[in-house]
């Protein structure tokens, strides 16, 4: 387990979270640890099913009851335990916020989005109507909505995917969270899109001074904006250090299954590596290493011991994986740099 960082805004040490199912107890996030320091971009990277927005709802007190609940670990937030009765619900929006996948789901239908975007300021600030209706419209504008004092009365439907997360980024900002929580916000999106509202994000908090912890699957979305990764896989952390780093000197073999599958724009073509297989049910998850049925390295040791995660060899000291044969897998990805 990493040493607790004293810059850290948001400490996770340990977390465990679990399902009851039809078919018995699934273990989503298998404890996980990472900090978030003031003013910070940490992505949290895995394929679907590797328990990234379950952290994320973990972190904010949203997991689904009666059948989630959260078994293990701690969570600090500026000193402050979030895992104590009524301390997450004390802090959502105003310190800590969250940007949903699904704009249009998270989003009433049945009420204009300058009233929804208001309600931020009614309820948590007392305003009164017209007040929050001011505040709507600055909000639309700070987040690039075209016309907004013309869409404010606009109904959610009304919108493309890209206004919508826009909105849903507005309704975030409200408050001047400290802490701001972006699930997949660029999913369904076309790429340009997808630029715009990543750029979007990072001027946001450039200007508001927040730290920003991004959830995603795809590796390109935050190679620009994101200081340090974590990589989950199974419930896992598998991997974990600054995006440059991470990306440059995979230690991990799902590390370097990933970065192999995403296309180089600016340099040679070749055929993209898949990994193979696909990601394990969490019911009956193998014996040791969870990646091991998918992984090139495997060995019998794999399956007789689960890898802790640990700083990887000859790397900073921040830089942790979770893997027996990380020598051999940073050996091999920096070579395949070398080559490229």
């Amino acid at each position: 387990m990493a040493a607790t960082d004293p810059a850290a805004l948001l400490t996770v040490r340990d977390l465990r979270v679990e399902f009851a199912t039809s078919a018995g107890p699934v273990t989503a996030v298998d404890g996980a640890s990472f900090d978030v320091r003031p003013g910070e971009t940490v992505a949290l990277l895995g394929e679907s099913g590797s328990g990234k927005s379950v952290t994320a709802q973990a972190l904010l007190g949203i997991v689904p009851k009666p059948a989630g609940r959260v078994t293990g670990g701690t969570v600090e937030y500026d000193g402050q335990d979030l895992l104590a009765p009524g301390t997450a619900g004390r802090l959502r929006g105003r310190e800590i916020a969250m940007v949903f996948q699904d704009p249009l789901s998270s989003l009433n239908p049945v009420f204009r989005v300058g009233a929804q975007i208001g309600e931020m300021f009614r309820r948590h600030r007392g305003a009164s109507r017209k007040e929050a209706r001011a505040e709507a419209l600055e909000l639309m504008r700070r987040v690039g909505i075209p016309a907004a004092d013309k869409r404010l009365d606009d109904y959610p439907h009304q919108f493309s995917g890209g206004m919508r997360q826009r909105v849903m980024i507005a309704m975030a900002l409200a408050l001047s969270p400290r802490l701001l929580i972006a699930d997949e916000p660029t999913t369904a999106l076309d790429v340009t899109v997808q630029a715009q509202i990543m750029d979007l994000l990072a001027r946001l908090q450039a200007e508001e001074g927040m730290s920003l912890v991004l959830i995603t699957h795809d590796l390109g979305v935050v190679a620009d904006v994101a200081d340090r990764v974590v990589l989950m896989y199974a419930g896992r952390v598998v991997e974990t250090g600054s995006i440059r780093e991470v990306y440059e000197h995979s230690a991990h073999p799902y590390t370097a299954g990933l970065m192999g599958s995403v296309p180089v724009i600016d340099g040679p073509r070749e055929r993209l590596t898949p990994i193979q297989g696909a990601p394990p049910d969490l019911l009956h998850l193998p014996s040791g290493c969870s990646f091991r049925p998918r992984c090139q390295y495997a060995e019998p040791l794999c399956a007789e011991q689960e890898p802790p995660l640990v700083p990887s060899p000859g790397r900073p000291v921040d830089h942790r994986s979770a893997c027996h044969f990380a020598e051999r897998v940073l050996l091999d990805a920096e070579g395949m740099l070398h080559d490229a």
